[in-house]
């Protein structure tokens, strides 16, 4: 993302009253949500932000709206929660361990697919250096939450996602969030990223959300996209990729891999 685009980000949310973390967390804390997520180029965020902004507050710690994420995504040598969102398994699953690089802290979360499309995640508090490691414990944590130990003990670290993030609080108790820079890379080093471009996600209970409204009157629909997921098969020449084709070819600049010729 170029320096003038961040500008622009940063300068429009700079505008939004602050709500801090306890707060966010008491009103919004969508641990079972659903979600819509947007491609956008940063005029546009910018446009809507500016739309809404009597209804929208930003996360806001130490002074700092805008955050350091880095997530490590762990999957099994059989690729077996690629596979589960891939083809929309009924007991697909993703872990990760999260880490909020500006505080220090970090959490392994699970998510799991609840009904009507709904996502639910757990999160266990973790430590900072072992962020691209299970131990028993944290077996033990996805095991009470619907992952498979033999699955678990099959997980090893997968995918790297860094990006910054900007937290939004809407009036009707509507989160979004704002990521830019995001960066994919794989334990090889092999790397993919949006350029300039910004992925926003609205996470409600169900209700469609002021920032949906707006992006939809401005002729933008979601797009299906996952961090891990679309991030893997763009860095995974070969991997069945059909549920993410749209959003690899229009963003990430990949072509499927085609046979050679004899």
């Amino acid at each position: 993302m170029t320096r003038a685009a961040c500008a622009a980000v940063g300068s429009v949310l700079d505008t939004l009253p602050p709500i801090g973390l306890a707060e966010l967390r008491s009103t919004a804390d969508l641990q079972t949500r659903l979600d819509r997520k947007y491609i956008l180029a940063p005029e546009v965020l910018v446009a809507a932000v500016r739309a809404l902004a009597p209804t929208l507050r930003v996360l806001t710690i130490d002074g700092l709206r805008e955050f350091a994420y880095d997530s490590v995504y762990f999957d099994t040598p059989a690729l077996d929660s690629y596979h589960g969102a891939a083809t929309g398994r009924r007991r697909r699953f993703k872990v990760r361990t999260r880490s909020y690089l500006d505080s220090g802290e970090c959490v392994l979360e699970v998510k799991t697919a609840g009904g009507r499309g709904h996502t639910v995640k757990e999160r266990l508090p973790w430590l900072l250096d072992r962020r691209d490691a299970l131990d028993d414990a944290g077996r033990e944590f996805l095991h009470r939450h619907r992952i498979d130990p033999d699955v678990s003990h099959r997980l090893t670290p997968t995918l790297v996602t860094r990006y910054r993030r900007s937290t939004l609080l809407g009036d009707d108790g509507a989160r979004f969030t704002v990521d830019t820079g995001l960066r994919c890379v794989t334990p090889s080093g092999a790397s993919v990223d949006l350029g300039r471009k910004v992925l926003v996600e609205t996470k409600s209970p169900g209700a469609v959300t002021g920032m949906d409204r707006f992006l939809w009157a401005c002729g933008l629909r979601p797009v299906t996209v996952s961090k891990y997921a679309t991030g893997l098969a763009a860095l995974t020449p070969g991997l069945a990729a059909n549920k993410w084709n749209t959003t690899l070819r229009r963003h990430f600049c990949w072509a499927p891999a085609t046979p050679e010729r004899v």
